[in-house]
C-alpha cells in the first residue's frame, strides 16, 4: 500500500504523572498514553538526577538494564499499527505520550525512540514534545 506520509503529524510527548496528563492540541481528543513507571527507574540513583533520558549515560543505564528495551518492543508495534491505519484512513493527526513520575528520564527516553522510530519507518511529521523540559522539536 503507498501512504500519504506528508499528511500525518504524530505528536510524541514526554510527561510527568505528577503534573497531569497532557492534552490533544488536534482536537481528535486522545491517543495513546503508556505509563513508564514500570520499569527501572535511573532518576533513583544520585549520577541521573539532574540528567535527562536524552543524555548517554542515562540512555546506557536504561539499555544495560533492558526493561524498557522491552516495554518497547510492545509499544511499538501497537503504534506501528495504529500509524499505518491512521495513513491508509488519511487522517491528520495520531498523539503517542509516555509518562514516568517526573517526566525526565524513562518517559525522554522512550519518547526520543519512538519518534525517531515512526520517522525512520514511515517518514511521517513528528512533533516531538517533552513537556517538562519545555523542549520542543519537528522531524520532517
Amino acid at each position: 500500500m503507498e501512504y500519504k506520509a506528508n499528511e500525518l503529524t504524530v505528536r510524541v510527548m514526554s510527561f510527568s504523572f505528577k503534573r497531569g496528563l497532557p492534552t490533544d492540541e488536534s482536537g481528535n481528543g486522545g491517543g495513546y498514553i503508556f505509563d513508564c513507571r514500570s520499569t527501572h527507574n535511573p532518576g533513583r540513583y544520585e549520577a541521573y538526577k539532574s540528567l535527562t533520558g536524552r543524555d548517554e549515560a542515562v540512555i546506557r543505564f536504561l539499555e544495560d538494564d533492558g526493561e524498557i528495551t522491552d516495554f518497547l518492543a510492545h509499544v511499538f508495534p501497537l503504534v506501528e499499527h495504529h500509524t499505518e491505519r491512521f495513513l491508509e484512513r488519511g487522517f491528520t493527526h495520531l498523539m503517542v505520550c509516555f509518562g514516568c513520575t517526573g517526566g525526565q528520564h524513562r518517559s525522554v527516553y522512550c519518547a526520543e525512540r519512538t519518534a525517531h522510530h515512526l520517522r525512520d519507518k514511515y517518514g511521517v511529521r513528528v512533533v516531538l514534545e517533552h513537556r517538562e523540559q519545555g523542549l520542543r522539536s519537528v522531524l520532517e
